[in-house]
């Protein structure tokens, strides 16, 4: 093994290592940075382009002959009017000739908005975003392996730690208010704890049509007026408009309409679990999914046309074994890569579930499932990765220092999305030359080409540790999760609510707010 480089010349650089760590504090736009939002991925395939199109006609068979049923009324009217066929099964049945139209008039590229404009968010191509989802109904003690059922003030502090953690990217709920027990209650504690702690696009979840009208106004109240919410929505609706397999949801259909009436994004989620509410083999799975999520664009397009909705394929992994949800499988890695493939071939955007765990506290059974899952749902260019922090028991846990580490692990992800640079000026052969020939002194450290790459080509963690044993020894030992905690207290001490006082105090006049 190679021994570490050692440099003993110090007359070279004086003040060398200062400038070092100075250029390295300082700043970068956020083009320059290593990793950022949108960066393009597409690298990773797992399906070849004959498999992608017989993925594609098997979901336009099981449209054709199997359909979806329990559609609401009004969801009925308005796709039999477009073209579908309700059999005297009462199914709604899909020809082919009008997914395809319907799919002609979808949003291809959406813009989802964030409070701040340097949050909004470009889904089209192969543009990779990664974020939170989840819904866990507890938050996890990572020292003790405690669970306790999760409160609004943890889903608002989680919103706030998703702020101040720049590889996340969008804020969709992590947790379920269960301090709240009145549906409408909760759903308006959870989209005001989203909106309240950050400035990033939230996703959100209506779970009543009742709670419709006043979600709204509280998203008016927060934009200044219907009119300031409707120019740019800076929440989607996060809707399981179907619940697998091949049946619409009817309230959420209800829910879903009123939002797109409404001006709301919509992500058309389809959340079936292989060899439970999903076929076994993976491609299947993938084929129920797209299909569910084609009844969706027929849906949302013959309401309102070039509506922004994404396109949600999330399909869940069992473990056979027990028949329970296996969240941090190489299988759920493939099912995500493969729907993004099936997003992009119809180039419409979408989403997936990326890097949740089944592994209880963030150990490394935690890092290697979220590592692989993330890694490879941005290298197959899935545009909003969610689930990808935080996330714990397959999804029946979350935790605020799995959230920071995992911030570490996107980074990771998104610079292996970024891949390799191989450019002119990146294959020069100056800097060796120079280093090599005419007395040069044998090494790039300290060279102007590695001073100007150190910050805008390679990423560093914020928590994870490349101490040498010796200078770990002398720092005390310190424990990853020991300072992901600590890194949690510092953000949530200093992070305030991101809504002005004025709107805050008459919000909380007009709603019952829990935190």
């Amino acid at each position: 093994m190679t021994a570490p480089i050692e440099i003993h010349d110090r007359k070279r650089r004086p003040g060398g290592r200062a400038a070092r760590v100075a250029t390295r504090s300082a700043p970068l736009a956020e083009d320059r940075r290593p990793v950022r939002a949108g960066l393009s991925g597409g690298q990773y395939n797992p399906l070849t382009e004959a498999e992608v199109l017989r993925i594609h006609h098997a979901a336009l068979d099981a449209l054709e002959q199997v359909g979806l049923s329990q559609a609401p009324e009004s969801g009925v009217q308005a796709m039999v009017a477009a073209g579908a066929i309700q059999g005297e099964d009462g199914r709604l049945r899909f020809p082919r000739a009008l997914v395809e139209d319907m799919m002609a008039k979808a949003a291809k590229e959406i813009t989802l908005y964030g409070r701040d404009e340097k949050h909004h968010l470009t889904l089209s191509g192969t543009r990779v975003h990664y974020g939170t989802a989840g819904a866990a109904v507890n938050i996890v003690d990572p020292f003790t392996g405690d669970y306790r059922p999760s409160t609004a003030r943890d889903l608002y502090d989680s919103a706030r730690l998703a702020h101040n953690l720049d590889n996340i990217h969008f804020f969709q709920r992590t947790m379920v208010c269960c301090d709240v027990p009145d549906l409408v209650e909760m759903d308006l504690n959870t989209a005001y704890a989203a909106v309240a702690g950050t400035t990033k696009h939230v996703g959100t979840s209506i779970s009543d049509p009742i709670g419709v009208e006043p979600v709204f106004e509280l998203l008016h109240m927060v934009a200044g007026s219907e009119a300031a919410w409707r120019e740019r929505p800076f929440v989607s609706l996060s809707c399981c408009f179907v619940v697998p397999p091949m049946k619409f949801a009817t309230e959420s259909c209800i829910t879903m309409e009123a939002a797109i009436r409404k001006g709301m994004p919509v992500l058309l989620l389809s959340a079936g679990q292989a060899g439970a509410t999903a076929p076994t083999p993976i491609a299947t799975a993938i084929v129920q999914a797209v299909a569910e999520c084609l009844a969706g664009v027929v849906y949302v397009n013959a309401i309102a046309p070039g509506h922004p909705a994404i396109f949600g394929t999330w399909p869940f992994v069992s473990d056979l074994r027990t028949g329970a949800m296996s969240g941090g499988s190489a299988e759920q890695a493939l099912l995500s890569a493969g729907c993004a493939q099936m997003h992009r071939f119809y180039g419409i955007p979408g989403g997936a579930a990326g890097g949740m765990s089944d592994a209880k506290v963030p150990d490394m059974q935690a890092g290697w499932e979220q590592g692989i899952i993330n890694v490879l749902s941005g290298l197959s260019g899935l545009n909003m990765i969610y689930e990808a922090v935080g996330m714990y028991a397959s999804l029946l846990g979350f935790s605020p220092e799995g959230m920071v580490l995992g911030n570490d692990v996107i980074g990771q992800a998104l610079r292996c999305v970024r891949g390799i640079d191989v450019s002119e000026d990146s294959l020069s052969l100056d800097v060796m030359k120079a280093v090599c020939l005419s007395g040069g002194p044998g090494h790039y450290l300290g060279t102007d080409q590695t001073l100007s790459l150190m910050q805008t080509e390679y990423l560093y963690p914020e928590i994870g540790n490349r101490m040498t044993p010796k200078v770990w020894e002398e720092a005390g030992r310190p424990e990853l999760l020991k300072v992901a905690h600590d890194r949690v207290q510092t953000i949530l001490q200093a992070a305030p609510t991101m809504v002005a006082p004025d709107i805050d105090r008459a919000i909380r006049a007009r709603f019952n707010i829990r935190f």
